[in-house]
């Protein structure tokens, strides 16, 4: 499906300000980015770089005052995830190079604290792609989904102590347990056509099978229409903007997702 994605962000900043940008989409496997827009007001010099996890990046310095960015793309994305039921475990020693840093402990997923909850969670089931299933299985059943309801990032840790989550704090929950099974896991940050109501989302995604698969445990049925932003270990890597130094302000935040006609229903 052929999707036009936006995000709008209206900030106020005390004093010029160094930025960190993650808001452009790349092209992969499962979207292709055929234009965009990137619009910066004041304009700016903004310097783009790729990351460890091959995110593009932009540095800038916000002037003082307001500063608002705006960017927008079309984009083919795929019309349903791959499901794969009985995909096997990948033993560590065959892992590509780039998997391995999603296998280990990290900031908000503490993975090394799960070993024996995620054997519990998955036992009897094939290793590999059925274990994660499980997992998403038991994240639906005992958190409940409530957008908004918190904006503090928390870690696994937390996270399994409460009763409802954000999409951000169940995807870290599923990625530490996950990587207790020796399963590469990573954060994805992007936007999802279905999604009621419209903000950026996360999600987590599990190398099985040879390949990575999506896992949303915030959803009954796995949707398609989803545009990645960002990989990366966990909430500390994805950030779509990271501010040093004096507090800013974002004075709003707005996200459109719209499937443009002759897309598939």
């Amino acid at each position: 499906m052929w999707l036009e994605t936006s995000c709008s962000l209206a900030l106020n900043a005390p004093v010029a300000t160094p930025f960190v940008l993650m808001l452009r989409p790349r092209s992969g496997a499962q979207q292709w980015v055929a234009s965009e827009q990137y619009v910066l007001t004041p304009s700016v010099t903004a310097v783009e770089f790729t990351d460890q996890f091959g995110d593009l990046c932009q540095r800038l310095v916000a002037p003082s005052g307001s500063f608002s960015i705006h960017t927008g793309a079309v984009i083919e994305a795929a019309d349903a995830a791959d499901l794969a039921p009985g995909a096997p475990f990948v033993e560590v020693q065959q892992f590509p190079d780039a998997a391995l840093p999603f296998l280990l402990p990290s900031r908000y997923c503490e993975s090394d604290r799960f070993s024996q909850m995620a054997a519990s969670i998955t036992a009897g089931y094939a290793a590999g792609y059925d274990q994660c299933s499980a997992i998403v299985d038991y994240i639906r059943g005992f958190l409940r989904y409530v957008p908004g309801a918190g904006q503090q990032i928390i870690s696994a840790a937390e996270v399994n102590g409460r009763t409802q989550a954000v999409c951000g704090d169940m995807a870290h929950l599923g990625i530490a347990l996950c990587r207790a099974l020796s399963i590469p896991a990573r954060m994805v940050v992007g936007y999802l056509e279905s999604l009621q109501p419209m903000d950026l989302h996360a999600w987590f995604e599990a190398y099985v099978g040879g390949r990575w698969y999506t896992f949303d445990p915030t959803q009954d049925a796995l949707h398609g229409g989803r545009v990645s932003i960002a990989y990366g270990r966990d909430a500390a890597d994805v950030a779509v903007y990271t501010q040093f130094g004096e507090p800013v302000d974002l004075v709003s935040m707005t996200v459109r997702v719209a499937r443009l006609p002759g897309s598939p229903t």
